[in-house]
């Protein structure tokens, strides 16, 4: 009889953490805003179906990152359920960002190789201004890239265009660094997992700042949607870029949005409205306006996760924070919660309830 008022149990938690921009220094405020992260929800995730991270698991994408990543993983793992990962433009894109950008695409294959796979120093590559990466970015916008006229030049060091590496060969060495660091098969992957269905979806280009999908994936995404597919049965899916005019960063006017078939992507969405999608790569904060998207029962509802690393505000300014969310899931809603990660508090405020069955 004790019982009868005691609070409803949720079937299924798991949370969601993104943009973590994992460096290789091992106090970076990054790395040591992960930890913290991971310390925070070992103490309210006992039982979770997993931690879900949507994408910029790495600053970089470079060896030693995924090596302080693993490190800081090792750390808190006994504590914590699976940890399932959507891969971000930053673990994959031909620009390495730093200060100034690195271009990979304009290097010799056995230069990258040995940068990503060996981890080998940076010196004999071919660096670029903030201005040219972004003309870079453009070129890349639409999956092609056309290489300049002139071989690259590095002091003595020339490059003729015969050693440079493709964007195929690229795109391949940045996807396989991922995979062996994380687990995951492919830049789109799902997963079963205590009876909900966790779809992560990827670019397939080295982009330096998009989402580039292919026919395939949206096909591939259509079929798995589908499976065991009902109105009252919530479907949870992982991008790292939004997708346009939807969540906090991702109007038109802000320049987050970043899914080259936006259109496509929506059009195959909009036959789930029962989905909850997942996504990174703003930053933007939880209290700011439009971290849930209402798809009102012709879309799925959509979440921006914020970030790990470090904040961004609707006045466009940083922000030195660490936020993720935290999901349950009961027989006829799902109820998403913010959370603070440094103060180790939920986010006042932020709590968001979707109601099942969804009528589209």
């Amino acid at each position: 009889m004790g019982n009868e008022h005691a609070p409803e149990q949720p079937l299924v938690t798991f949370q969601v953490i993104t943009d973590t921009h994992v460096r290789d220094e091992a106090d970076h405020i990054h790395n040591r805003h992960l930890e913290q992260a991971l310390a925070d929800i070992a103490t309210f995730s006992q039982g979770s179906s997993g931690i879900m991270h949507v994408g910029d698991v790495t600053d970089r994408g470079l060896p030693s990152e995924y090596r302080e990543l693993q490190r800081i993983w090792k750390q808190h793992a006994e504590n914590l359920s699976s940890i399932h990962y959507t891969v971000g433009n930053h673990d994959i894109s031909a620009i390495v960002f730093q200060n100034p950008p690195l271009v990979l695409i304009e290097m010799a294959e056995e230069e990258v190789v040995g940068l990503l796979e060996q981890g080998a120093d940076m010196v004999a590559a071919k660096t670029q201004t903030a201005e040219e990466s972004a003309a870079l970015i453009e070129q890349l916008s639409n999956g092609t890239y056309t290489l300049p006229v002139h071989p690259a030049q590095d002091g003595e060091h020339t490059t003729s265009r015969a050693d440079l590496i493709t964007v195929a060969e690229l795109w391949h060495r940045r996807l396989s660094v991922f995979e062996a660091n994380t687990g995951m098969k492919g830049s789109y992957h799902d997963h079963w997992i205590d009876g909900y269905h966790y779809i992560f979806l990827g670019t397939e280009q080295p982009h330096p700042k998009d989402c580039d999908m292919s026919s395939e994936q949206l096909e591939w995404l259509d079929a798995k949607l589908s499976e065991r597919a009902a109105p009252d049965h919530p479907i949870f899916l992982f991008l790292h870029q939004p997708l346009m005019d939807t969540v906090a960063g991702s109007l038109k006017e802000q320049g987050w949005y970043g899914v080259n078939q936006d259109a496509e992507l929506k059009a195959v969405l909009a036959k789930y409205p029962q989905a909850i999608l997942f996504s990174g790569h703003t930053h933007w904060q939880l209290e700011a306006q439009h971290t849930m998207y209402d798809g009102s029962g012709r879309m799925p509802t959509m979440f921006n996760a914020s970030s790990v690393g470090y904040l961004w505000t609707d006045q466009d300014k940083h922000l030195e924070g660490s936020e993720g969310l935290h999901v349950e899931i009961y027989k006829d809603r799902v109820v998403v919660k913010g959370r603070d990660f440094v103060a180790g508090e939920w986010i006042e405020g932020v709590e968001f309830t979707v109601r099942y069955p969804v009528e589209g």
